[in-house]
């Protein structure tokens, strides 16, 4: 391999995670797994097998060993390098829940050290162990808690859960989950003076060019997008941000709570609209617990509150083993104005759908795809302006995240996971980010918000609660209950061996039926 090829630097999709960076805007992720140790050998799993674990680990992933090269004035983006001073043992810390260790104090312990910043002179990742979890409801007796830091440039939901799946085994014997590389992995090299001009310079020259094409992929979903707006033909289903309280300016100070579903639950509830997803799902629940919880605050807007939720952009699979970023975004109305909640999943089927094919929720989307053509300095300036919270844009209300993680059961150190939990960055305008990681037959919905905007975190967890049981104990549409049925009146001839006719019911796929709440025909708004 030549020594250009060593050199890593930045995307640009990866860098404006760190140009938008502040003290009130941190922008890593924190995932969290629980452990239970009793399958481990001797039942218990000390701190120094973690450690050892994870060492033999290293060459999953070349985040693990690279800092940052950052340039003057970042006249461009910045590069990996490899960290010549590098100890693991520096990544990996231990610590205790305060008594008496119960759910509450693990939901601050978890926020506390989700609101502290990465030390962003070593390689941008962290581990810290939190025993003393005896008195959380669901956690077996002895399980250990690793809350796993890593900075939203390096890594995003789908390299991320493929990352933890590395460093995870299938069995208690230590069989690794996926195949492990079968060499160790290059270092990065420091580019030169001259490499890096040359690089600099051919990035601001060709930038303009880039930014023009990608205008042009997204021309004719700006005219048609236009024409609706001038004919009025797009005024019912896509219009403004509602104002709430989650789009003010965010504080140091972060929020967390969590509460887990069975994901077959998810899969029933999806059958109650014809051709819902389990998206759909998740956001309608989402969109119930927001209903719930702005109402018994007085504060629910008479328009829908609208989402923000990440696409992944990958094109392929295998792509998800290399590190950084490459998604999109779409934003979604979630139709929180209506009270009904089947009503309100089809609607959001709807939106879905519509938000899909491009025909609407663009504005996310444009924003995330042109800021890979923009220069690096001109970046830089713009995500500082941008993330003062005097000009902060409101492009919605709040973000969702799903993405599905292994559905079976994995292991550490000899310990079975049981539980685990997804926290990521907030905004100024945007102070609320549900995070929704499935494992092993569960779905967990993940509350990251900030403790002026939500101080009573616990409600909003039993706001989706009950939005849950309410879309569980609903009564399905009309379409969704005709698909359930296996037999209608037509028949087939069957041809028995006898040599006889006879006829047998076959079930008939019916129509699909527009929605009623998208149109702005909504008899339960309110």
């Amino acid at each position: 391999m030549t020594e250009q090829s060593n050199i890593s630097q930045l995307s640009a999709q990866d860098a404006q995670f760190l140009y938008i960076q502040s003290a009130t805007n941190l922008t890593h992720v924190m995932a969290v797994y629980i452990f239970d140790p009793s399958t481990a050998p001797d039942g218990k799993v000390r701190f120094k097998d973690i450690i050892e674990h994870m060492r033999k680990r290293m060459d999953i992933s070349p985040m693990f060993k690279r800092k940052l090269y950052r340039l003057p004035m970042d006249i461009d983006h910045p590069y990996w390098v490899k960290d010549e001073h590098f100890d693991l043992e520096a990544h990996i810390s231990h610590g205790r829940l305060p008594a008496p260790g119960d759910w509450r104090q693990f939901c601050i312990h978890v926020a506390r050290h989700h609101s502290k910043p990465l030390d962003m002179t070593r390689p941008l990742w962290d581990m810290y162990v939190l025993e003393g979890l005896d008195n959380v409801p669901g956690y077996a007796k002895g399980s250990y808690a690793i809350l796993t830091r890593i900075h939203h440039s390096t890594i995003d939901g789908v390299s991320g859960a493929h990352f933890f799946a590395a460093i995870s085994d299938k069995d208690a014997k230590g069989t690794p989950a996926i195949p492990l590389p079968k060499s160790n992995l290059p270092d990065n090299d420091l580019p030169t003076a001259a490499e890096i001009l040359n690089r600099a310079v051919n990035s601001t020259v060709t930038s303009p060019v880039k930014l023009a094409q990608a205008l042009l992929k997204f021309a004719p979903a700006l005219l048609s997008k236009a024409q609706k707006n001038l004919t009025g033909s797009d005024e019912k289903t896509e219009t403004g941000v509602p104002e709430t309280r989650f789009n003010g300016p965010v504080t140091p100070h972060k929020m967390f709570d969590a509460v887990t579903f069975d994901l077959d639950e998810l899969k029933k509830m999806r059958l109650k609209v014809a051709d819902a997803t389990i998206n759909d799902v998740v956001l309608a629940i989402c969109s119930g617990a927001l209903r719930h919880y702005l109402t018994k605050h007085k504060e629910l807007p008479d328009d829908s509150l609208v989402a923000v939720a990440p696409v992944n952009a990958r094109s392929s699979s295998g792509e998800e083993s290399n590190p950084g970023n490459n998604i999109s975004a779409m934003t979604i109305k979630i139709w929180s104005n209506i009270k009904d909640p089947v009503e309100r999943l089809e609607a959001i089927r709807d939106t879905t759908r519509e938000t899909k094919a491009a025909k609407s929720g663009l504005s996310a989307r444009i924003m995330t795809d042109l800021t890979k053509h923009i220069p690096g300095v001109t970046m830089a300036g713009v995500a500082r302006i941008l993330t003062d919270e005097r000009f902060a844009p409101k492009m919605s209300n709040l973000m969702v995240s799903n993405v599905p993680g292994p559905q079976i059961q994995l292991y550490m150190n000899g310990a079975k996971l049981t539980h685990q939990y997804g926290l990521a960055p907030l905004a100024h305008g945007m102070g609320l980010f549900i995070a929704t990681p499935s494992y092993n037959g569960t779905i967990s919905f993940s509350i990251i918000s900030d403790r002026k905007m939500m101080p009573d975190v616990e409600f909003f967890r039993e706001c989706l609660q009950k939005a849950f049981e309410e879309l569980r104990d609903a009564i399905p549409n009309a379409v969704a209950r005709r698909t359930k049925k296996t037999a209608v009146t037509s028949k087939k001839p069957v041809t028995p061996k006898d040599g006889s006719v006879m006829y047998r019911r076959v079930a008939k796929k019916p129509r699909a039926t527009a929605s009623k709440a998208v149109g702005g025909d909504k008899p339960n708004v309110k």
